[in-house]
């Protein structure tokens, strides 16, 4: 097969049809998503290890009967084990790492029919909303090359945006699904807390904030992909309650005239978002109520200043956690340099907290939960762009400053009161950073809520701009029939960047 011209215009259950119906084979898909791998991913480096052989022998031997039997797919590199198959977590500690398991959700994937055939990039362990380890180099935009494709699951996004597959996994702590799906122009769903697994040995991240998921370009896609996922595996510490139907069922349910709020206010900081996300804001307030919705604007009653903080604090001790696991996984003392600095200022601010701070935080992040789920009894869903600007220019969150003095001696001097002192400073400097433009999703992965980012709008300049909407806890029901009848509605499959357009020969 020279290529499949049509490839581009399915999406993941659409090239499923084809294959059940005999139109195509799974060869034959796999074959043309190599193709366009080849083309692209020079352009946008989105995907960091290939696993070509793998993929055609899992073929031959035969798929299973899932909903994307014979699909293409690609796994992040973190988190998704694949026994036999290096996982570098974006890591140079990792860069020889290869896991003798496969995780809950890559078992999940394969039963689901998926032809697994490459890993995407991240940053270091998904600290950032950014996709530029050192490990691998930087993950392009596909709609401009100069700007991010987001983080931390910025390679599946720009592996999505540019078309090579129409899924590809994800997770999300702070973001790192939505994200990603704003700055490339896809579908990017974070479920409700528990709803699908850790297991076996992801424990709950980031205190419970971290879900895996898939970036998509239709909403049908995520839904049957969280269908084929969701549900406890052994020993799963959250597990959120079973739904009524599919998700799938729920795309083609008419929502009825739902209850929405809306704000323009950061969530996890003070000040304002861009003036060309407020306008792809308000277009969007506009098309909800054309549909019947019932469209408030109102603040959310919850302490910027607290989720902010809590976050950060989370993410710290996150990055201290990971520097030990490595050690104890790899079986050996970490060098100062395996590392990135940002990863090393984090994990020495989070050995610097105590646990009375880390009770407190938790705490107070609990009560802002609360408030949440309040303030949902009165609405159906929340709206808010996703994020406070358009993809940002590549090195725009380096560290720079005194978190980058503190980045350079943590790994060799230890705690010690000097860096004590200056935690206060790098705390402030890193939320800056993390939260100039990541200024909403952090919000719910603390609240735990289903959160999804559409790509309804775009910049003047071609860029996308996602809407994210949130439910309330373990109502995920509801974000699927707002996202189908607004897909339906107002449809983005058919935009897509230039450089998706492969041709055949």
């Amino acid at each position: 097969m020279t290529g499949f011209a049509e490839y581009d215009q399915y999406d993941a259950l659409g090239l499923a049809e084809l294959v059940k119906t005999g139109d195509v084979s799974a060869s034959d898909l796999l074959s043309e998503a190599i193709r366009r791998r080849d083309a692209v991913n020079p352009k946008i480096n989105a995907i960091i290890h290939n696993m070509d052989d793998l993929a055609y022998q899992t073929i031959e031997i035969g798929l299973p009967e899932g909903p994307f039997k014979g699909v293409p797919f690609l796994l992040k590199d973190l988190m998704a084990a694949y026994k036999g198959v290096p996982m570098t977590n974006g890591s140079r500690a990792y860069k020889d790492y290869v896991p003798n398991y496969d995780s809950e959700m890559v078992k999940r994937f394969k039963k689901a029919g998926l032809v697994i055939f490459g890993k995407t990039n991240c940053p270091e362990n998904g600290y950032f909303g950014v996709t530029e380890p050192l490990l691998h180099g930087i993950t392009r935009n596909p709609w401009n090359l100069d700007r991010t494709s987001g983080g931390s699951s910025g390679g599946s996004g720009a592996a999505v945006g540019a078309r090579i597959v129409p899924m590809a996994s994800g997770g999300d702590g702070g973001g790192s699904l939505r994200i990603p799906g704003s700055c490339c122009g896809v579908v990017g769903f974070k479920p409700s807390r528990g709803r699908n697994p850790y297991g076996p040995q992801g424990g709950e991240p980031w205190f419970g904030q971290v879900q895996e998921g898939v970036l998509s370009v239709s909403v049908r896609d995520t839904a049957a992909a969280l269908d084929a996922t969701c549900g406890p595996d052994i020993g799963c510490p959250s597990v959120a309650e079973r739904p009524a139907r599919p998700f799938l069922d729920e795309v083609t349910i008419a929502p009825g005239k739902l209850r929405i709020a809306w704000s323009a206010e950061p969530l996890v900081r003070d000040g304002e978002i861009s003036a060309e996300c407020r306008e792809a804001l308000l277009r969007t307030v506009d098309q909800l109520k054309t549909l019947g919705h019932d469209v408030v604007e109102t603040a959310l009653p919850l302490d910027s200043k607290v989720l902010g903080q809590g976050h950060v604090m989370r993410m710290m001790c996150a990055a201290a956690a990971d520097i030990q696991e490595a050690q104890r996984v790899l079986g050996r003392k970490i060098k100062p340099d395996e590392f990135e600095p940002e990863t090393w200022i984090m994990a020495s601010c989070g050995e610097a907290l105590s646990s009375v701070t880390l009770e407190v935080v938790s705490r107070d992040l609990a009560a802002q939960r609360y408030l949440f789920d309040e303030f949902m009894q009165n609405y159906d869903v929340f709206l808010t762009p996703t994020l406070a600007k358009s993809p940002v220019p590549h090195g725009e969150y380096l560290v720079h400053g005194i978190e980058k003095f503190g980045a350079q001696v943590a790994p060799y001097i230890g705690l010690g009161p000097v860096l004590k002192k200056l935690l206060p400073f790098m705390m402030s400097g890193l939320q800056e950073k993390n939260f100039d433009w990541v200024a909403a999703p952090p919000a719910f992965n603390i609240t735990g809520s289903p959160s999804v980012s559409l790509p309804l709008q775009w910049s003047e300049d071609g860029l996308p701009i996602g809407m994210m909407f949130t439910a309330g806890f373990q109502d995920d029901a509801c974000l699927f029939r707002l996202a189908g009848q607004l897909e339906r509605e107002f449809p983005w499959a058919q935009k897509r960047p230039a450089l998706a357009s492969i041709p055949t020969g």
